[in-house]
């Protein structure tokens, strides 16, 4: 009975440093994750292998694991910025990115956690100085937003690309202009519509202009061509035809035949 304290305190003492160093030991990887292993007394990071994967790990308790987001984050970012002619525009945009899981110990050595606010913040910042730049306000407010967010695009993906971040997309999300250039902007848009819009009437005007024109032309020239068609023997004929139908009727009348002007019959009727 006396011998069983002494073996129990060791036993005891044992058990809780192994509870310890299982819990030092013991990392668990969440959905989305990926860790990156830095080796105390093995040459630091590892680069050479790839990142530790999703679920539980046991490693040695003297390394460390950094844990890194590797599924597409969002990030976003308020500018403000100069255009081609020295006006302060303001720019909302973000950005779909994730780091490249196979480089992600290189990330981690060469950039750290922070590598968002270390490159592609001020890339994203760079490159949309140097595209707004190109532009004048009104190409801004009207027509190039989609040109801007995709130069936008290809100059910050040329740039991290070589940083171990893959860039998806960047959206520009709102351009803010300065309210009296706004205005002014918004005035301009409005005379050239009114302007587009009285051209049209006047179009409008003129081809309804030429569809009367070209019908009383049409009218004019049949007409001529009946006139010039007719003649004193066809007119003769025609009333000789018009008499002997009238001569049918049932109502009393008399024809004298050949007693009207130009030869033409008389009738002469009872009523």
């Amino acid at each position: 009975m006396d011998k069983l304290p002494k073996i129990a305190l060791p036993a005891i003492f044992i058990l809780i440093v192994l509870v310890i160093l299982i819990s030092k030991s013991a990392i668990t990887i969440g959905s989305g994750d990926a860790g990156v292993l830095y080796k105390t007394f093995g040459g630091g990071v590892v680069t050479d292998e790839p990142p530790m994967g999703e679920g539980f790990h046991i490693v040695a308790p003297w390394n460390k694991v950094f844990v890194y987001e590797v599924r597409q984050q969002e990030v976003f970012e308020k500018m403000q910025v100069l255009s081609s002619n020295g006006l302060e525009i303001k720019l909302d945009a973000s950005a779909w990115f994730e780091p490249k899981r196979e480089f992600l110990g290189k990330l981690h050595q060469e950039k750290g956690t922070e590598y968002i606010q270390r490159v592609l913040l001020p890339t994203i910042r760079s490159a949309a100085r140097s595209v707004v730049g190109r532009y004048t306000p009104e190409q801004l407010y009207s027509s190039k937003r989609d040109a801007i967010q995709a130069e936008i695009y290809e100059e910050t993906k040329k740039i991290v690309d070589g940083q171990y971040i893959q860039l998806n997309e960047v959206l520009v999300r709102d351009v803010t202009l300065p309210a009296t250039i706004k205005e002014a902007i918004e005035r301009k848009l409005k005379q050239e519509q009114e302007s587009l819009e009285y051209k049209f009437r006047l179009v409008t005007a003129q081809k309804e202009a030429e569809k009367v024109t070209i019908e009383a032309q049409g009218k004019a020239d049949a007409n001529r061509i009946l006139s010039a068609s007719l003649n004193d023997k066809i007119l003769q004929d025609k009333g000789i035809d018009a008499t002997l139908e009238l001569a049918k009727s049932p109502n009393s009348k008399v024809v004298i035949v050949g007693s009207g002007d130009s030869g033409l019959p008389l009738i002469l009727g009872n009523n």
